[in-house]
């Protein structure tokens, strides 16, 4: 077994900017502590997802750059990789992006979200282009929310080009009264039986991270290359989603296989 460790960063949506940076710190440490080389936080984790101004964050772009700086000294202290859903600015617009850190605190680069849902259009602008990152020997690609839940070509290219898993930061609040019980209930929305077709017909791992709502739709969970299940973060309970996946078992064949229509 060709074992790695990852975390999944299934924490309270922060409260403030501030709070958000706090979180991601105690975050990063705590999957160092557990032996993980690497950590996922949620879809703009940091500063925080402003959704149609419902939830604004008064952020500008130099709180965002200081606060990665921050997080990039904790992963360089904790000797660990981190995937930060964050936002960024870039020719006077605004991005949805996956900030990637070396264990050595060494920001790598982004992976923009390219396709939009409609609700974002007036917020955020589309990114264009997707790459592959590597991390000691994990290849991985990522996906932001809207785009692996109805794009399946945009995890296809990740397992097209080497990538063993697919991270997928997004984020959903839902409803307080919107209770699920467990991963798996047919009464659950389509958006867990997307993340085990993700990983099933591309013969990769998928790991889907979300922060711990209430009534959220989706919990963060990881599903194998085959497709099934390998682990799932409890409905609204805050904490690391920590498993160990077999890099030997992500081939990326049936992704290899696919010629297009």
């Amino acid at each position: 077994m060709n074992a790695c460790r990852i975390a999944l960063a299934n924490l309270r949506i922060p409260t403030s900017p501030e709070d958000s940076v706090a979180l991601a710190k105690q975050a990063v440490a705590q999957a160092a502590d557990e032996k993980a080389t690497l950590i996922c936080f949620p879809e703009c984790f940091v500063p925080g997802y402003r959704i149609l101004n419902k939830h604004p964050r008064p952020a500008d772009a130099a709180f965002v750059e200081h606060a990665w700086s921050v997080i990039a000294s904790a992963a360089a202290k904790a000797r660990i990789a981190v995937v930060l859903g964050t936002e960024r600015t870039a020719n006077d617009t605004r991005l949805l992006t996956a900030l990637v850190i070396n264990p050595e605190g060494i920001i790598v680069g982004f992976q923009d979200k390219v396709q939009l849902d409609p609700s974002e259009e007036g917020t955020y602008s589309a990114g264009s282009g997707r790459r592959i990152f590597q991390i000691g020997q994990l290849k991985f690609g990522i996906v932001i929310c809207h785009e692996g839940w109805r794009y399946p070509e945009t995890a296809r290219w990740g397992a097209q080009h080497g990538a063993q898993i697919i991270f997928h930061p997004h984020f959903d609040e839902g409803e307080p009264d919107d209770y699920k019980s467990i991963f798996g209930d047919p009464a659950n929305s389509f958006h867990e039986k997307a993340i085990l077709c993700r990983a099933a017909e591309n013969t990769c791992y998928f790991a889907s991270v979300n922060c711990a709502g209430a009534g959220s739709s989706t919990t963060s969970a990881i599903a194998c290359p085959d497709g099934t299940l390998l682990a799932y973060q409890p409905y609204g309970k805050a904490g690391l989603l920590i498993a160990d996946i077999d890099l030997d078992l992500a081939t990326g064949y049936l992704a290899s296989r696919f010629k297009g229509v």
